[in-house]
């Protein structure tokens, strides 16, 4: 059933138009996702990378992937300007990972072996447990977030390993029996 304002006071309408929001992101965690860090080679300096819940296929021809990032994302404006950045889809093992790279400034890349630094590769995560290697293909107004839309130009999966979850605000586990019919 719909909420209802009738009968309602000017007062109890601000307080749920504050608490809309909030409801809403709740909603919203009711969608259980995998888990990916978006990497970017950057002119100068370490890569970007941060970790991502809205990823998606969008397009078999052309091969199409789609995440979004928040505007207030301090790598967005490296990320707008990328001419290549990949999605590293996290194996359940790599949850350390997925908390690094989701905050800001906070040393992310010590420790991690990514490869050659010369700006013309895509940045790979080692034990991802895929990876998409993209081109920029096209980019979108989401609102208080930035669609990307990827051409995978290069893919790989490891046929071992299983996904890191994140279910109602928690990380979570795969269970190996099938789904209730």
């Amino acid at each position: 059933m719909a909420e209802s304002s009738v009968g309602r006071g000017v007062k109890a309408d601000a307080e749920a138009d504050a608490e809309a929001p909030r409801r809403f992101r709740n909603a919203l965690a009711m969608f259980a996702t995998g888990v990916a860090v978006i990497t970017a080679p950057r002119e100068e300096g370490l890569p970007v990378g941060i970790t991502v819940a809205s990823f998606n296929s969008v397009s078999l021809d052309p091969p199409l992937v789609l995440f979004s990032v928040d505007r207030r994302c301090l790598s967005l404006g490296d990320l707008r300007t990328a001419r290549r950045y990949a999605v590293n889809v996290l194996a359940e093992a790599q949850q350390d990972i997925s908390n690094r790279f989701a905050r800001a400034n906070s040393g992310k890349w010590e420790g991690i072996d990514f490869g050659k630094r010369d700006g013309d590769n895509h940045v790979l995560l080692p034990d991802a447990l895929a990876t998409f290697e993209c081109e920029p293909y096209a980019q979108h107004d989401g609102g208080d977030h930035v669609i990307f839309i990827g051409r995978v130009v290069r893919h790989q999966a490891r046929q071992d390993g299983r996904p890191l979850i994140f279910f109602g605000g928690k990380y979570r586990a795969l269970e190996d029996s099938p789904a209730a019919a």
